[in-house]
């Protein structure tokens, strides 16, 4: 399915890269490709080192990770793939005022941003159906071990690998966006064929509305159980309540990881339906860019949500070990206040008894003694 790219015919329906002399020049103005460059510039530094920092403190105890932890790894990999492999295509292409790798290179990228993007978008589907069965249905939670994260995480890349690779050897293909200085699935195919048209809504359904339907569903359910037993919770003992606090923390990072996700890509998804599907040269050039933008900062959201979430559990815990701690050294005392109390009690028992076992033996000898002078 992949087009000639050699040869513009002059036809409406064909894609906008066919239909005009370069479409690797930016159809933006000079500066503003520079402020794009130097966003995307600053969003990849901070997604580099933020997500480099995720892995360096997860490898420091991978042998305690939870299989929810594992999958928000492979999210910090997935992000620091686009930033370090992706990013680079783009700012340099920026700051050049036109695409610059040619269309190797913009496949390559193409490729690379929807591999590592549904990527993403399938390990959080994965970590939602985690968290809905640990929440909402304990007895089948409880059987989620680390060796089944392992093989999610075989079934999440083979499946992005699957999707992102049909392009490569035909079934679809990568193209330059209209604004030129970027690459993305070409979404204009299904403007040009039906085959195209098949193409592009098996992409859309089996790579972003059905796993955004499985994570919408399993989160209200979510919610909705959350709400009817958070009163049953106060009645757990200290280490069920700990452990179902440490749940709904993992459960807070995944759902807010979903939405910094989804409110970052929902508009360049709609955009791209709306190319495929519906009239793309309405769309204005430099109205294009700004989803593409959005979509591209996705990358920098998660390790912040890290943090805050952990800075904030971390409190929650400490301020909850100090209260526990207060309330067992309070227990210590008053048990050992009670068992000096008893000790002491037996003790005056004990001392009396014998007291007086001692002062009537000695007064039965005596009396003995003097019954056997008076015998004599």
């Amino acid at each position: 399915m992949a087009l000639n790219h050699t040869a513009p015919p002059q036809d409406e329906r064909l894609p906008h890269y066919l239909r005009e002399g370069d479409p690797f020049a930016s159809k933006l103005s000079w500066e503003a490709d520079l402020v794009a460059g130097f966003y995307l510039t600053i969003i990849g530094i901070l997604s580099t080192f933020g997500n480099g920092y995720v892995l360096y403190m997860s490898s420091r105890r991978k042998k305690k990770l939870r299989p929810a932890e594992i999958m928000t790894i492979n999210l910090a990999i997935c992000d620091l793939g686009i930033s370090v492999v992706g990013k680079p295509f783009t700012i340099i292409s920026c700051f050049c005022h036109r695409w610059v790798f040619g269309w190797i290179g913009c496949r390559w990228y193409g490729w690379a941003g929807f591999f590592f993007g549904c990527g993403s978008l399938i390990t959080m589907t994965a970590v939602s159906l985690d968290r809905y069965l640990k929440i909402c249905y304990l007895s089948y939670g409880v059987w989620l071990k680390r060796k089944h994260a392992y093989i999610c995480l075989a079934v999440i890349w083979a499946y992005a690998s699957f999707w992102t690779t049909m392009p490569l050897v035909g079934l679809g293909d990568y193209a330059p966006e209209p604004f030129g200085t970027s690459c993305t699935l070409d979404w204009w195919l299904a403007q040009a064929s039906v085959g195209g048209q098949i193409f592009i809504l098996n992409i859309l359904f089996f790579c972003l509305l059905l796993p955004t339907a499985v994570i919408v569903f399993s989160y209200v359910k979510i919610i909705a159980k959350v709400k009817s037993s958070s009163k049953e919770v106060a009645h757990f003992d200290s280490r069920i309540h700990s452990s179902h606090v440490l749940e709904m923390k993992l459960t807070k990072v995944a759902m807010l990881i979903c939405a910094g996700f989804l409110i970052a890509w929902i508009p360049y998804a709609v955009v791209s339906v709306w190319s495929a599907f519906g009239r793309p040269d309405s769309i204005p050039i430099q109205l294009s860019v700004v989803p593409t933008l959005l979509a591209k900062s996705a990358a920098m959201y998660n390790p912040i949500i890290y943090q805050v979430i952990d800075y904030k559990f971390a409190c929650c815990q400490t301020g909850g070990l100090k209260a526990t701690k207060k309330k067992s050294l309070e227990d210590f005392r008053l048990h050992t206040v009670t068992t000096v109390r008893k000790s002491s009690a037996v003790l005056e028992v004990h001392q009396e008894s014998r007291y007086r076992f001692t002062s009537g033996g000695s007064h039965g000898n005596n009396g003995d003694c003097d019954k056997n002078e008076a015998i004599f």
